[in-house]
């Protein structure tokens, strides 16, 4: 019996861990697969507050804090906005201070545990900018998609998609610079987010899924005006607007493509923040597979979306090295593979989907030379 006894044991073993590896492993994509609006992916790390004076804000030391241009700082029930690094101002050996520009709502006190964020602002158009807008809902595959409209005279709109980790607010960063432009912007939220239909399985698709409701967004402009549209997306929000520009019955309305730190290996943005959630080495092929499996992605539509020839609209690409979460090297080969239609502006310095932040105004001009021939 004991040969029998030792075996059985042995079997036991092998399958307790085997389970095990398969919930660390699921654990580990829900970093991803449930990733939630307004909260900081794990790569964004947890920062605290040392005090304040007027105008500035001694945070601890760490790459994020030491960061060139202008964030958000988010905590829990608080949002201000924070400028550069003061070089000159008084600090100990483990703290950097910053500009304090404003404090949105909440308060800040020593101690309070915050993290940057590219949302500089909060609350809507009208609120946070002064632009008027209308409240709208677009019919999506799942129900109602609410939107932020803001008018413009121009034909050409621009559909402007958030990506992981942020919400419609993101997009308030660069609206004051279309409007401007006088073109129409339509800010959309999508499937998952506060206020829209919640999908079935309650799981983020990397896009594979939401493209749809980017569709619905250009069927909504079409039938309000549009001529073109102009597809804007952050992270796995430019995912979608690839997407939407390849499979959309209306695509032939996508005039352009400004993709911000573009998610175009799922496998890869999943390792990463898997990593960054601390997971051994071991789990991370788990994860990935966990993923791949609960949210139905499938290896060949990682080739699919970084097909040059699958690009038929022009493409703005803005993205850099320092993006931890989608890396830069996928962005740099498409736009060397097609360079008749893809334009790559490279940042420095700048963390995922936060390519605006270190230097609004390079960004802007950027995106200026690029729309002008759109509208």
């Amino acid at each position: 019996m004991r040969p029998l006894t030792a075996t059985a044991a042995a079997v036991t073993a092998v399958v307790a861990a085997g389970m095990a590896s398969v919930a660390a492993g699921r654990l580990a994509s829900d970093v991803a697969l449930k990733a939630n609006g307004g909260r900081p992916l794990p790569t964004e790390p947890r920062l605290t507050v040392h005090g304040t004076a007027a105008g500035q804000i001694a945070l601890t030391r760490d790459l994020a804090s030491l960061r060139p241009g202008t964030y958000g700082l988010a905590g829990d029930g608080t949002h201000a906005v924070v400028g550069p690094v003061l070089e000159t101002a008084r600090h100990t050996a483990d703290t950097v201070v910053r500009r304090l520009d404003r404090v949105t709502h909440g308060t800040l006190a020593p101690g309070d545990s915050v993290w940057l964020t590219p949302n500089l602002h909060v609350g809507d158009p009208r609120a946070a900018l002064g632009l008027d807008h209308a409240d709208v809902d677009v019919p999506g595959e799942l129900g109602p998609l609410p939107a932020w409209f803001v008018p413009g005279d121009r034909d050409t709109w621009v559909i402007a998609v958030h990506g992981l980790g942020t919400t419609r607010e993101h997009a308030m960063n660069v609206m004051g610079f279309l409007h401007g432009r006088r073109l129409p912007v339509l800010a959309l939220a999508y499937r998952g987010d506060l206020g829209a239909p919640r999908p079935a399985d309650g799981l983020n698709h990397l896009g594979e899924c939401e493209w749809r409701d980017v569709d619905a967004a250009i069927r909504y402009a079409v039938r309000h005006g549009a001529r073109r549209v102009v597809l804007l997306g952050w992270s796995t929000g430019a995912t979608m607007a690839l997407r939407a520009a390849e499979r959309s019955p209306v695509r032939d309305r996508v005039a352009g493509l400004v993709l911000d730190s573009p998610v175009l290996s799922w496998e890869a943005t999943l390792r990463a923040l898997a990593r960054a959630r601390h997971t051994p080495a071991p789990l991370l092929p788990l994860a990935v597979r966990a993923a791949q499996g609960r949210a139905g992605l499938h290896a060949e539509r990682v080739a699919e979306i970084t097909d040059p020839e699958r690009l038929a609209a022009p493409a703005l690409i803005i993205h850099g090295p320092g993006d931890r979460v989608a890396p830069w090297e996928f962005s740099r080969l498409l736009a060397a593979r097609r360079p008749d239609r893809v334009a790559l502006h490279t940042v420095q310095n700048a963390p995922h989907a936060a390519m605006w932040n270190p230097d609004p105004t390079a960004y802007e001009e950027r995106l200026r030379r690029f729309l002008t021939p759109l509208m």
